[in-house]
């Protein structure tokens, strides 16, 4: 494997710095995003569970809507056999008989009577899941509604910046690969435990970007040599000199429009 070609302190500051630029552009892209990649998951999720509740309450109406004609079918031959048994009463011989088949139909309509029941039950089951059925349609159609609307807010940040996204993800990984992987690797877990991500801030009125802490005037020289990398002791950040950041963001302005 080719060794990486040796680049002077200044040029690792710039690196990084136009590197910090890349990356905190598309931490301002994914900033504008926010939420809403997780907002439409959740409503997906939210639809597709209202989704299966109406499609299982609409699976019991249907069983209860075939328990009701079986009910039915029940009382049909009930009549039947009552028809059946009147009409063997007519010709019994003897008392015994004729009480027998009095209690044969004497049970038919309690059948009859007990399946009518049955069938009440389940008309009212039926009422009762309907209306839930209902609620359930009406809450699914103004969650898909809501949906859409995220769904259209979403894909019109992408096509917008997805683009742009592709070719700074691209860009963060050149000027990455840049860098030798020790001095990477430390931006990263600099990045990692910052505010904002910034893990390389230029010095402002004689503090580090963000911090109210005065880096003492031989720091400042020293950073301004560009001759090493220094570390702010109060935010752990890398820093770099006004005039480096100013030109490095002119040249990243450029390549960002």
């Amino acid at each position: 494997m080719a060794k990486k070609k040796e680049i002077s302190v200044e040029a690792k500051l710039r690196a990084l710095y136009d590197l910090q630029l890349i990356d905190s552009r598309i931490d301002e892209i994914r900033n504008v995003r926010g939420e809403l990649p997780l907002e439409v998951e959740d409503l997906e999720d939210e639809v597709a569970g209202l989704n299966t509740r109406v499609a299982n309450l609409n699976k019991d109406v249907t069983s209860l809507e075939t328990d009701i004609n079986n009910k039915k079918l029940a009382i049909d031959e009930s009549n039947s056999l009552m028809k059946k048994y009147d009409e063997q009463q007519q010709k019994v011989r003897n008392n015994r008989e004729f009480d027998s088949l009095s209690k044969e139909i004497e049970y038919q309509d309690l059948e009859i009577q007990l399946a009518e029941k049955r069938i009440n039950e389940y008309k009212a089951k039926i009422a009762q899941k309907n209306e839930v059925i209902d609620a359930t349609k009406e809450k699914l159609a103004k969650q898909e509604a809501h949906l859409g609307h995220k769904k259209a807010e979403l894909d019109a940040i992408l096509k917008e910046t997805e683009k742009e996204e592709a070719l700074l993800i691209k860009k963060s990984k050149e000027f990455g690969e840049s860098l030798d992987e020790h001095l990477y690797t430390a931006y990263n877990r600099i990045r990692t435990k910052v505010k904002n991500g910034l893990a390389v801030v230029a010095i402002e009125r004689g503090a580090s970007g963000g911090s109210y802490f005065t880096i003492p005037p031989q720091v400042q020289l020293e950073i301004a040599n560009r001759k090493k990398i220094t570390i702010d002791e109060h935010s752990g950040r890398i820093l770099v000199d006004a005039a480096l950041a100013e030109e490095e963001k002119e040249k990243m302005d450029k390549m960002f429009s």
